[in-house]
């Protein structure tokens, strides 16, 4: 319960071989690292076998390393020297879907009776039209034609990524095999990717959390983790604290936690997509957080976490990345370690790392990127706002390569990398970071040694202060008669604040200590405290 877990994009961590990939040695490079850091869980999203067609959540063998990024002997490797370190692994599990390229998938569409047909979700058209109007989460409709057997299949994402379909017991078993397969191998646990899809009805229209979801992952948790300490955690897009509870309360046997993201919709205009974009208000910011810390209270684990592969860059979001680029990182940082749950830093959150500085609609890569602006700008959307919502939210941003140092290519690489370096990397790097003891790296060491130390962050009970101050968040965590509390001015103009109390400062991203004295205090620009309340 008092792990952090560090996810790490593979692709842009750190090239070892200087073809512009990251790989597999590359992060065993810089595992001293990550050790310094103190997290002790790694999560390495998807190094698999794939087309790349969605960055590898498209699987063509669960049982290989694609060679972009080295060998099933360098994962070995990797699995083992991590455990020098006091690391554990957790992987990608991506089993709503596979590439179609693998090879169920390409023998399920030769034929009708093919074994591998019911593997996947096959219906046949009405008209010439699909079976219904179900859309892909890239966009267009969710039913692709197949001429080979004249049937449409079912694919959320892309066209190259079919669903597949767990209804069918013999699918299910091949996914444990597999899953098997990787905890023999050594590794620590699982992120499930978009997890609450495997339940889906399609017929009823049903893509999240369909009636027979839970019997999926109980079987799973019976068949595969179930009697190990691993680390499971599902995505879950559409969950609430009541289905979250389904997840990971204990004694259900599903899963350790999930990520939920109801926190990453507040600054996107209701009812509209992600990419319409408003300010965030900060009271519907500690709404959402405080539901999921009462309603989990004793029921299940909550995750906590700002950014990773599919989200911008926190402190270009909802920090500043501008004149306060380190005190806000450090107060965003302090407002989410200090609550209950287990936190997860995406790669370069703990330098303070940036969206991309592109400045074209070309310079985007991703598929979902490209996606929404083709769509947008076919509705006849100007360019400079598709633009905009692109370098406000893409998943391009965080994306880039990780920042090293002040070398060619922020040390990532020799080569060319395959994705351009932001340009900012001459003054943000892990260098220089390194170098100064008051950088946002040490500053998350020490909320990360603070999880170890302080048993209150870890099991208490958190009260939100001041829920309509549009200015301050502020929260206590208690535990028996210990109280800490935490303050965070989030924005850039000075906020006074009062509570009837002294206090002793634990962790300041002001480089405060000593006693504090609360009644008339005065906050600077993203000022935050971590603070022990005296004993009443």
């Amino acid at each position: 319960m008092n792990s952090v877990v560090y996810q790490i994009y593979p692709k842009s961590f750190k090239d070892s071989n200087g073809d512009g990939i990251g790989d597999i040695k590359g992060i065993q490079e810089k595992l001293p690292y990550l050790e310094k850091l103190g997290i002790d869980v790694l999560w390495i999203s998807p190094m698999y076998p794939s087309p790349g067609v969605d960055n590898g959540y498209d699987v063509s063998d669960y049982y290989g390393i694609d060679p972009m990024y080295g060998t099933m002997e360098d994962m070995k490797n990797l699995i083992r020297e991590c455990e020098n370190h006091n690391i554990k692994i957790i992987i990608d599990l991506v089993v709503n879907h596979t590439s179609d390229e693998h090879e169920w998938f390409i023998e399920a569409k030769t034929s009708k009776n093919s074994t591998y047909r019911d593997y996947y979700i096959w219906r046949k058209g009405v008209g010439n039209q699909p079976p219904n109007d179900l859309e892909s989460n890239f966009g267009g409709s969710a039913w692709e034609y197949s001429e080979e057997t004249e049937e449409y299949y079912l694919h959320f994402y892309s066209k190259k990524q079919p669903d597949l379909n767990w209804e069918n017991p013999n699918m299910r078993n091949e996914i444990w095999k597999m899953m098997n397969f990787w905890i023999d191998l050594g590794i620590g646990g699982f992120r499930m990717d978009v997890i609450d899809l495997i339940g889906k009805q399609p017929d009823q229209k049903i893509k999240e959390n369909g009636p027979k979801l839970h019997d999926y992952l109980q079987e799973m948790n019976a068949k595969t983790f179930g009697n190990s300490d691993l680390l499971t955690v599902g995505e879950c897009w559409g969950a609430t604290p009541e289905i979250a509870t389904l997840y990971s309360a204990p004694e259900r046997k599903e899963l350790s936690m999930i990520f939920q993201f109801e926190q990453i919709n507040l600054d996107k205009i209701a009812g509209k997509q992600r990419w319409d974009l408003k300010p965030l208000y900060l009271p519907d910011l500690k709404r959402v957080f405080s539901k999921w810390q009462t309603e989990m209270e004793g029921k299940g684990w909550n995750s906590l976490f700002w950014s990773n592969h599919d989200l911008p860059r926190i402190v270009s979001r909802w920090g500043n990345a501008g004149k306060y680029r380190i005190e806000s990182a450090k107060m965003l940082a302090t407002l989410l370690h200090g609550m209950k749950g287990t936190p997860y830093i995406f790669q370069g959150e703990e330098l303070g790392m940036t969206n991309a500085d592109f400045n074209s609609i070309a310079d985007f890569k991703d598929i979902e990127s490209r996606h929404m602006a083709k769509l947008r700008l076919e509705k006849g959307e100007p360019k400079e706002i598709v633009l905009a919502a692109l370098k406000k939210k893409a998943r391009d941003n965080a994306r880039t390569p990780m920042q090293w140092d002040d070398s060619y290519a922020a040390g990532f690489t020799s080569g060319t990398p395959w994705l351009p370096v932001n340009k900012n990397y001459i003054t943000i790097n892990a260098k220089q970071s390194l170098d100064d003891k008051q950088s946002i790296f040490y500053y998350y060491q020490s909320l990360i040694k603070l999880r170890k130390t302080e048993e209150t962050l870890v099991h208490g009970i958190y009260e939100l202060l001041l829920p309509n101050d549009e200015n301050i968040y502020a929260y206590t965590r208690s535990l028996g008669t210990e109280k800490l509390l935490i303050i965070c001015n989030f924005y850039e103009t000075e906020q006074s604040f009062s509570y009837n109390a002294s206090a002793e400062i634990i962790l300041s991203n002001y480089n405060k200590n000593g006693i504090i004295n609360l009644k008339q205090l005065v906050l600077a620009p993203y000022e935050s405290f971590i603070l022990r309340l005296p004993n009443n």
